[in-house]
C-alpha cells in the first residue's frame, strides 16, 4: 500500500530527553524521526507526538517537541488508550509511526492503531529501543500483525507521488 499524503498523520512516539541517551543509536533515531516529521510539516501532514510519563523521564526533546503540531501524554504504553486516536483526524486513515521503545510503546500504540482499524506504517529506520534485537523483534512481529514497514525515504517519495510535486525539491534537500 502505498501513503496518501491528504490521508496521513505522523505519530512520533516517546522520543523523550531522559530515554533518549539509553537507546541504541539513539542520535540517528531522533536525526531520521526529524527528518521525517520536517517532510510531514513541508507536505503539512499533521505530526503528533506522544510522551510515556514525562514527570519521571523528561518531554520529548526538544528538537522532536518543535516539529508537533500536537502532544498527547500518556500513562498506557498504548497511545490509543490516552487519547491518541481523538487526536487523529478521521479522515487520515493512515498513520506513519516513529520512536521509541519500539518493543514496548512503538509496538502497543500501533497493534491499538490496528485494533481500531487504521492503516499502520512502521518507519523502520525512525525506531529504536535500548537493544537491538529487542527493535528487530518488534518489526518483525509488526510486520506479521499487519504494519507496513517502510523507511523515511520510502515515505517521504510516495507521500510527494513525483518529482513535478510542488514541493519536491524542499523534501529532496532534506533527503539528500
Amino acid at each position: 500500500m502505498l501513503h496518501q499524503a491528504n490521508e496521513s498523520t505522523l505519530v512520533l512516539v516517546d522520543l523523550q530527553k531522559w530515554l533518549m541517551p539509553s537507546i541504541f543509536d539513539g542520535e540517528r533515531v531522533i536525526k531520521e524521526a526529524v527528518r521525517l516529521a520536517n517532510i510531514a510539516r513541508i507536505l503539512e501532514i499533521p505530526v503528533i507526538g506522544t510522551e510515556q510519563s514525562p514527570e519521571g523521564i523528561g518531554e520529548n526533546v526538544s528538537e522532536v517537541k518543535e516539529l508537533c503540531d500536537q502532544t498527547v501524554v500518556k500513562s498506557h504504553f498504548d497511545g490509543c488508550e490516552d487519547g491518541l486516536l481523538e487526536a487523529i483526524s478521521a479522515n487520515r486513515q493512515n498513520v506513519i509511526v516513529a520512536g521509541c521503545e519500539a518493543h514496548v510503546c512503538v509496538l502497543q500504540t500501533c497493534a491499538g492503531l490496528l485494533q481500531h482499524g487504521l492503516n499502520v506504517t512502521v518507519v523502520s529506520d525512525a525506531v529504536g529501543s535500548r537493544v537491538t534485537g529487542n527493535r528487530d523483534a518488534a518489526i518483525a512481529r509488526l510486520g506479521r500483525a499487519g504494519a507496513t514497514l517502510a523507511t523515511v525515504e520510502m515515505v517521504a517519495f510516495e507521500w510527494m507521488r513525483s518529482s513535478k510535486h510542488p514541493r519536491f525539491k524542499d523534501v529532496l534537500a532534506l533527503i539528500r
